[in-house]
């Protein structure tokens, strides 16, 4: 004979499933507040780097800007830009210096700002520990121009600060124009963006080894541990995925090698066989000449690398169990 439910256990089978996830609406609703402040930010994402998207579809075109024909009444000619920019005379020369200075700039200021924070987590005197960190952080704030102007002023010829001491040490006889000097101009270059942003870059790390817990240093230092050693065994670690985030992100920007700086300090044509990269080449053969096709394909080219590095960097990375996606 079967036991008959009680009326509690009734009214507990008729009561709604309290771990159930609540709908998206009463999620959004409950937290309306942190919801405008993100909204504003995706709204205007969406309108002037999402919506201009449609614009990559001029590189399969011949667009012509005055004829005053829509988007889509131009001519289709599929993928004669990539072919002409894979066969032309400067491919090589654009994709071998834009490789080259990314690189230089990944394996040299990528690991700078790693290397600030560290030093600086280890200096114990506070208010010297400030003057170095907003000494460092200022470059940032300045626009290109302004470096620029500032390394030109230092390589100058005339009374420039370099030259001046070489002479002095007797290093030369003659003031150099380095800023003439094809063979030069990567170390001047990446030596500039190393010291613009290697303040700045530092902050993020010296953010994640605030949060190592000081017990772990004072159980190193009982076991004997030396300052590199506890740098290597302790902070390192920690601040890892840290670092591997920020790394996936350098490496999706690898083929970003620059555009304003190279722009402003590749002055004279001479350094144009080490300075054109995929950036100032887009901007001095496409957009200056008006040839917005090409310059559109080019530059598509270059995202869909872009994409792939940042894909391939993600995978690997998630491998380590530290991953954007």
């Amino acid at each position: 004979m079967a036991h008959a439910k009680t009326g509690r256990q009734r009214d507990v089978q008729t009561l709604p499933n309290s771990n159930r996830t609540p709908p998206i609406y009463l999620r959004f609703l409950k937290q309306w507040d942190i919801q405008l402040m993100v909204w504003p930010g995706i709204l205007l994402i969406f309108i002037f780097a999402y919506l201009p998207m449609y614009g990559v579809l001029t590189g399969f075109m011949d667009y012509k800007i005055n004829t005053g024909a829509r988007i889509f009444e131009n001519t289709w000619v599929g993928w004669k830009h990539f072919a002409a920019f894979f066969n032309g005379p400067e491919f090589y020369m654009v994709m071998r210096n834009t490789i080259v200075i990314s690189l230089l700039k990944f394996i040299i200021g990528f690991p700078a700002p790693i290397a600030l924070a560290l030093m600086l987590n280890e200096v114990r005197h506070l208010m010297f520990k400030r003057v170095v960190q907003t000494i460092t952080y200022l470059p940032h704030f300045m626009s290109w121009v302004i470096v620029a102007g500032l390394v030109m002023s230092m390589l100058s010829t005339e009374n420039g600060s370099i030259n001046i001491l070489l002479q002095k040490i007797r290093a030369i006889d003659d003031p150099v124009n380095f800023l003439a000097i094809p063979e030069y101009f990567w170390s001047i270059l990446v030596s500039a963006n190393v010291w613009k942003e290697i303040g700045f870059g530092s902050i993020v790390y010296l953010a994640a080894i605030a949060g190592v817990d000081p017990s772990l240093y004072e159980a190193a230092d009982i076991d004997g541990a030396s300052k590199f050693k506890q740098i290597y065994l302790v902070t390192l670690p920690i601040i890892m995925p840290v670092v591997v985030i920020f790394m996936i992100l350098a490496v999706g920007n690898l083929l970003s090698a620059g555009f304003e700086d190279i722009l402003l300090l590749a002055t004279n044509p001479i350094l144009r066989p080490v300075s054109d990269v995929i950036d100032t080449y887009v901007y001095r053969v496409g957009l200056s000449n008006f040839r917005y096709s090409y310059a559109t394909a080019v530059g598509l080219f270059k995202a869909v690398i872009s994409i792939g590095l940042l894909t391939t960097a993600n995978y690997l990375a998630r491998k380590s169990g530290n991953s954007l996606w």
